[in-house]
């Protein structure tokens, strides 16, 4: 398997042609897998207004586009640890 100095962005992934692509590690997917599978939508988002502190605004706001992506993804995670709902 090839090794890389450092991880590859997004761009240079997609860049790589899908015959050097290496699956050895990757199972084949059996009946049994499709035949348990299911379908799992994405949740969606819905937009709400919220009162943050400022200094937590500016914060993710220093870190550039996608601060509220960013803001969500915390939520969501201490969500998902705390309630632990499916």
């Amino acid at each position: 398997m090839k090794r890389y100095a450092r991880p590859m962005t997004s761009v240079e992934i997609a860049a790589v042609p899908d015959a050097e692509i290496d699956f050895s590690d990757v199972p084949e997917l059996d009946e049994a897998f499709w035949t348990n599978a299911k379908l799992v939508e994405p949740d969606r988002t819905q937009s709400v207004t919220l009162r943050v502190k400022t200094s937590v605004l500016d914060a993710y706001k220093q870190q550039g586009r996608g601060y509220q992506t960013r803001m969500n993804a915390v939520l969501e995670s201490y969500a998902r640890a705390t309630f632990k709902h499916e």
